[in-house]
């Protein structure tokens, strides 16, 4: 099965890459590619390749009948690509997803930025395994509508607009369908990392109105990778890139400019 996928590079060079550096932009637990609406033309004109693909049970990528591993997902997507290296940009469970990349295959990953990221091994909080249970209560009792309600309260903070919240209820609202369709067999393979593999520059974002564990992660990517810098956001929730996507996205570029310069 093939990831649904966006791709934006030189037409002119398909299939054979254009030398410009790769981004690959991986989506949170919560919503789907089109989380990175707001990132997308930017990070373009800025002139890399971009790459954005639905999870397995996200947007328009159904759940298989049988357990996958989101990781190997996104590398067989990059060999489909013809992609080689490339940096990663994503958020929460993208995240996760991302540094699970970068440790089993380091030669893959030029540098990450992670927003608010999950951590492979990561011992939820109370607060979260309280808000997993409250989530599981509500579509155990066919309160979809609720969960979803549920989700947008908790992840998105207070700088988020209208048209975020919005977003992020029809993104959640559509993987909790697919998810809910999944046939027998559908899940995922945890696989067990060496944190200590990882080697790519990192840039870890933090909010400071967001879950606990989050703001905890982030704090110790410094300890746990090599070359990593830790930037709280004190306005930010969860979703910082939904939040105020203009400051995200120019934290992003400049990063980005900093480690994975374009060629004029």
């Amino acid at each position: 099965m093939t990831l649904a996928y966006d791709y934006a590079h030189d037409h002119d060079n398909e299939g054979t890459g254009d030398g410009r550096p790769a981004l690959v932009l991986l989506h949170s637990g919560v919503c789907d590619r089109r989380m990175w609406d707001p990132q997308w033309q930017a990070l373009v004109d800025a002139g890399y390749r971009v790459v954005r693909p639905d999870f397995r049970g996200f947007g328009e990528t159904p759940l298989p009948d049988r357990r996958h591993n989101d990781a190997e997902d996104v590398l067989a997507l990059l060999d489909t690509l013809g992609i080689e290296q490339a940096t990663l940009i994503a958020s929460s469970y993208g995240g996760e997803v991302a540094v699970e990349i970068a440790a089993r295959r380091p030669d893959r990953v030029a540098a990450m930025a992670l927003l608010c990221a999950g951590l492979p091994g990561h011992q939820p909080t109370d607060e979260l395994r309280e808000f997993g249970e409250r989530e599981d209560e509500l579509l155990e009792a066919g309160d979809v509508d609720g969960a979803v309600g549920l989700n947008v309260d908790t992840w998105l903070g207070p700088e988020a607009d209208d048209a975020a919240r919005k977003a992020v209820r029809g993104m959640q609202r559509r993987a909790f369908d697919v998810q809910l369709a999944a046939p027998e067999g559908a899940g995922r393979n945890k696989v067990e990392v060496d944190l200590a593999a990882v080697k790519a520059p990192c840039l870890a974002l933090s909010g400071g109105r967001d879950l606990p564990d989050f703001r905890q992660i982030a704090a110790r990517l410094p300890d746990l990778f090599a070359d990593t810098r830790h930037v709280e956001l004190p306005w930010a929730g969860h979703l910082p890139s939904l939040e105020r996507p203009v400051e995200v996205t120019a934290l992003l570029i400049d990063f980005l400019r900093e480690t994975l310069p374009v060629a004029d």
